[in-house]
């Protein structure tokens, strides 16, 4: 059997796990959770500690790995995380070094959006792949990539920044850019649209579900519009329709470029995979070369919403298997 630890560090809580590998896949035997401390020392501490009395309720079974999961920026070679937004004192922090001195053995730090790549490639819808590419599409728009059998990071950990590509002059606002692809796909982009929507319905006389009155603006989000679209309302339907057909001009771009066999898409998309997927579609397929577009499917994520969970797990996988 091959014991894995992961840690997973976010804005407001962590998580420490520990998974057992097995034929098609793993199974968390542990996990710890808790909110993140202020002070990334502290964090470090109760990392090594949950591991530890993880690892103590399995004395026979041998540590292999530690997996990382953090949003970026940071430096996987180093194991640096370099003060990512929702982590503003975290500048710097060697996170694997501690690790590795205490439990002797390989630590890997990896971006979320990497180490969500790498479980869907080892255990969900990129299983057998060797090109893939797996799209975040929740809180913000990234990606993770599996070129030629590995997973490719770029030359300082950049690559797969495609939230913050133009998409349009103008539209809503991801990635600190009007009309990118983060901006039309991601929970943020799709709350923004929706109030803009929900406003210019208003001044004509309208009432939206998700926004029926003028003081309920702030207070849309893509939940909303969603779970409105569900129910039919039209207006709901047309903005996730509209953001829809921006995800195929994206997924177009990606496919002309990377020529991959397999998009893998998270959260929202499979929440709401029967109102995206047609308009998506309709745009990669007038989009892309017809020779790249014909070996490549795009597929909504295996793991589900479960794919966080066991992210930090692949990371350390990654390094046993490399």
């Amino acid at each position: 059997m091959t014991l894995l630890g992961g840690i997973d560090i976010g804005g407001t809580k962590c998580a420490v796990t520990l998974g057992r590998l097995k034929d098609e896949g793993i199974d968390i035997v542990g996990k710890v959770r808790f909110p993140t401390p202020d002070s990334p020392a502290e964090a470090l501490r109760r990392f090594e500690e949950g591991l530890a009395e993880l690892l103590a309720q399995l004395p026979e079974e041998p540590l292999a790995a530690i997996g990382i999961s953090c949003g970026g920026p940071l430096d996987s070679r180093a194991g640096l995380i370099l003060s990512p937004p929702n982590l503003p004192h975290w500048d710097r922090i060697d996170c694997v070094s501690p690790l590795r001195k205490r439990f002797g053995v390989p630590v890997g730090l990896q971006n979320d959006a990497n180490a969500c790549a790498l479980a869907e490639w080892k255990w969900g819808a990129g299983r057998g792949c060797r090109n893939m590419i797996f799209l975040t599409f929740g809180t913000g728009m990234g990606a993770g990539m599996i070129l030629d059998g590995r997973l490719y990071s770029g030359t300082n950990d950049m690559a797969g920044e495609v939230g913050h590509v133009r998409l349009e002059h103008e539209g809503p606002v991801g990635y600190g850019k009007a009309g990118s692809f983060e901006g039309f796909c991601s929970g943020g982009g799709i709350a923004e649209l929706g109030r803009r929507r929900a406003e210019e319905a208003l001044r004509a006389g309208e009432s939206p579900v998700f926004c029926p009155r003028p003081d309920e603006l702030h207070a849309v989000t893509a939940q909303k519009v969603g779970e409105a679209a569900e129910r039919g309302d039209a207006l709901a339907r047309d903005i996730l329709q509209e953001v829809g057909r921006k995800l195929g001009r994206g997924l177009a771009m990606l496919v002309d470029i990377l020529n991959p066999e397999r998009i893998v898409i998270g959260s929202i998309y499979g929440r709401q995979q029967a109102i995206l997927e047609p308009a998506a579609l309709a745009v990669l397929d007038n989009e892309a070369l017809p020779i790249a577009r014909s070996v490549c499917k795009i597929v909504p994520a295996g793991l589900g919403e479960s794919v966080g969970d066991v992210a930090c797990l692949s990371v350390a996988l990654n390094l046993v298997v490399e």
